[in-house]
This record gives structure tokens, sequence and C-alpha cells, in this order.
């Protein structure tokens, strides 16, 4: 949780409040149940509210691209996006009662958890790749735990889609300590080969139980002396690790200061990372990769500020309907008589048949002579 105050949580319409969750950079996040249907969830509240165009659109491309990649496995699902009653923005995702920073922090990881982490995220990121989008903070503490144990992604708020960057406050922030030496040095605002030193950097906090440029000494901790030792790139074996020599050789690929010596793709890092389970004797972990026609943006005419769907459909009443639906045949009160016959009405308009049948009869009858 963060030290500083935490804002009152919103009232949201189907959803009551539990219990604050945590902060970001630019939102809190916070436990709701949902009424319908009935769930436990995160919801994430944006700390300001959508004043300016530019906000607004921050948002939605946040809720869209968390969006198109709910269906990978290891993304933490968004249920739905709105404004509450007091105007702020927020998005009602899965919840996840734990991350990977929580529990490693300080507390190494097993590798044989770490190496399946590893493949897990590249499978996700490489999804969100072939759909053009770049998370741009991959860190420990957006890697949660979701209920059934598997590690999955999170928070794509400063995310930048194809053909798109967000707002400069937001493509600004980084956390440094698992950032990128083009992307510290404001060379680059994110490529899939930043992403790729990212989540090498990112295991290896996992494995290590501290970043990779952290010094022991804390007062070497600062933003600059760590953008110092990022923008060297020596890269340190696990500490006090026996037997990762290989760990350690893949992971200095992928966090190699200049960007092309890395993997081609989260797909290449990833495959690698099996290559690694095997080797160590381990369950080799699916890599879990999302058709691109799955996550392709749904292509709609613009119709200016998005919000809640609106029913189409106006409240009338059932003699208003039938009245809009028998056009003249409407009587002056604009209702039409109930055309579902009474008893009494259905005996009429049987005798009255029968006597036309009858009569009919009868006539052919004296035609032919039949009857005198």
């Amino acid at each position: 949780m963060s030290r500083t105050a935490t804002p009152n949580p919103p009232p949201i319409t189907g959803f009551g409040y539990v219990r604050p969750l945590g902060a970001g950079g630019f939102a809190h996040v916070y436990q709701y149940e949902q009424d319908m249907p009935r769930r436990i969830v995160a919801v994430k509240v944006l700390e300001t509210r959508l004043g300016e165009p530019r906000d607004r659109s921050d948002f939605e491309a946040e809720a869209d691209a968390m969006a198109r990649l709910s269906s990978h496995p290891s993304i933490v699902s968004v249920y739905s996006a709105g404004v509450a009653a007091d105007g702020r923005p927020y998005l009602a995702m899965e919840y996840c009662p734990d991350s990977m920073r929580a529990r490693t922090r300080g507390n190494p990881a097993r590798l044989d958890i770490v190496l399946d982490a590893g493949v897990r995220l590249a499978g996700a990121l490489e999804t969100a790749h072939r759909a053009g989008i770049l998370h741009r903070d991959i860190k420990p503490s957006n890697v949660l735990i979701a209920t059934t144990g598997r590690p999955a992604l999170a928070d794509f708020g400063i995310s930048s889609l194809a053909g798109r960057d967000s707002s400069h406050e937001k493509a600004q922030a980084m956390s440094i300590p698992w950032s990128a030496p083009e992307v510290v040095s404001g060379a680059s605002s994110g490529t899939p080969a930043s992403e790729i030193w990212a989540l090498g950097a990112t295991l290896y906090t996992f494995a290590a139980g501290r970043s990779p440029f952290e010094s022991p000494d804390r007062r070497q901790n600062t933003q600059v002396r760590m953008s110092e030792r990022i923008g060297r790139a020596r890269y340190t074996p696990i500490p006090g690790a026996q037997g990762y020599e290989a760990f350690d050789a893949v992971l200095a690929r992928a966090m190699a200061l200049v960007p092309e010596q890395r993997f081609a793709s989260m797909r290449e890092f990833g495959e690698t990372l099996q290559q690694l389970q095997r080797a160590y004797g381990f369950d080799v972990t699916p890599l879990d990769l999302v058709e691109p026609s799955w996550t392709a943006p749904v292509v709609t005419a613009p119709t200016g500020p998005r919000g809640p769907v609106i029913s189409q459909v106006r409240p009338t009443t059932r003699a208003q309907r039938r009245a809009e639906s028998a056009g003249p045949e409407a009587d002056r009160d604009g209702l039409v008589p109930d055309r579902r016959a009474s008893p009494l009405r259905a005996g009429l308009i049987g005798a009255a048949a029968g006597v036309v049948v009858v009569g009919g009869l009868l006539w052919i009858a004296s035609a032919l002579g039949l009857i005198g």
C-alpha cells in the first residue's frame, strides 16, 4: 500500500466496496464485490477525472488493450470499464490475491518457479506484441498471482498501441530497476527488444530476491546511480546460486546492452526458457500464444465519447406496442382492439360459419334437384 492518504473509494453501480488493495503511479486499486454475477473483483480507479480529451483517450486505450488480451491465461482479465459517480474512471478486473514481487522480495524463488513464470509471461508478451501492443512497465509488482496460482501480467496503464502513444507524462513513466538502457536514457520509449530486457530483469529479481542493478549499499541505489549501472549493462550472475550458469547465460543475452544482441522476439526468449526447463529436468511449461485474429482491434466508426451502452428500446406498454404494429387498424385512441377471441365471440363466429356452410350445401342440393 502507498504511504500517502488513500482517496475514498468511489460508488460504482453494481459493485460494493470491500477494502483497499494498493496504489500505483496514476491510480489506486480497491477490492469490490460485483453484484451480478456475484464475484470478488479488483477495481483500478484513476486518481484524476477525465478532464482532457487526451486523458479519456489514454484511459480508453488501456481498457481496450487489456480487453483485447484478456483471453490469454497469463494476462489479468478485464471485466468492465466506466466512469464512477464521482467522475473518476475505473477498470474492473480479475482479482489476484498476491504478486510475485511480494513473494520474492528478499526471498529468492526456486529456479523451476522462475522458469515457469518466464515461459508464461513470454507467451503473454508475444501475444501482446503480435497485437501491436507494448506493455512498457514490466516489473515484479505487475506480475500478479491468480487464484489458480498462475502468474498473470497486469497494468497496461502506460501501454503503447501500434500507431499511437500514450500521453507524454505517462510515456515518461518507467520503473528504472527493470527498464532497458535505451529507455532509461530516453533514446526509446519502448520496443519489443526493451521488453525482452525488462522481462529478463524481472526474472532475475525473482531468482535473486533483488533487482539486477541494485547495490547491497542502499545509499548507492539512487535513481542516478542505478541509471548509470543500467547504462553500462554489466551482468552480474545470480548471487549465491549453484548450477545457474545456463540460466545466467540466457538472462545475460536478454539483457545485452545492444538491443540487436538480445533475443529476436519474446517467442524466441520463451522457447529458450523451455530449453532450460528440459536441461534442468523440470516440467516444460506450454508457451501459450493467442491467435492474432482474436486480439485484433475492433474497427468501428467514431461516434463521439464512449461510455455505457444505452438501450435504444423505448419503454412502452403492451397496448402501445400493439398500436404501433397495427398501423391503420388502430382505433382513435391509438389502441388496437384485442385480437384474442373471448369464448362468446368465438362461439358466435363459429355459429355464423356453420350457417354459411349449411346454407351453401342446401343451395347445391336444390340446384341438383335433390330437394323438392
